[in-house]
């Protein structure tokens, strides 16, 4: 199983329960989602999801200046954002409660 085809399939809940700790900037995101055991996550596609979830209305944004470097774009999550996760929590956990079940059982026989 490709772990990459995983990981896109819940990217826009990695991204939410990231941002939903702690605002952040596109680089710091990834290095915190990989922190957490999502090696494979791409730079390119969760600033893609950065930029689609702040279209949708699911995060906010503002710059702060950098003395290392550009200014920095940072993240956060609003009212519409955390209902957003809310949802697709419960949404992910009964998915992951019905696989576990289902790899129960195929491993009892």
């Amino acid at each position: 199983m490709d772990p990459t085809q995983l990981v896109k399939g819940v990217l826009d809940l990695a991204v939410l329960a990231v941002i939903a700790r702690e605002d952040g900037y596109g680089y710091d995101v990834v290095r915190r989602l990989r922190a957490a055991g999502l090696e494979d996550v791409g730079d390119a596609s969760v600033y893609g999801t950065l930029r689609r979830l702040y279209g949708a209305g699911a995060l906010t944004s503002y710059v702060v200046p950098s003395e290392e470097g550009p200014h920095r774009k940072y993240y956060g999550i609003n009212e519409q954002g955390r209902h957003a996760l809310h949802t697709q929590t419960k949404t992910w956990s009964a998915f992951a409660e019905t696989m576990a079940g289902l790899l129960t059982e195929a491993g009892a026989h």
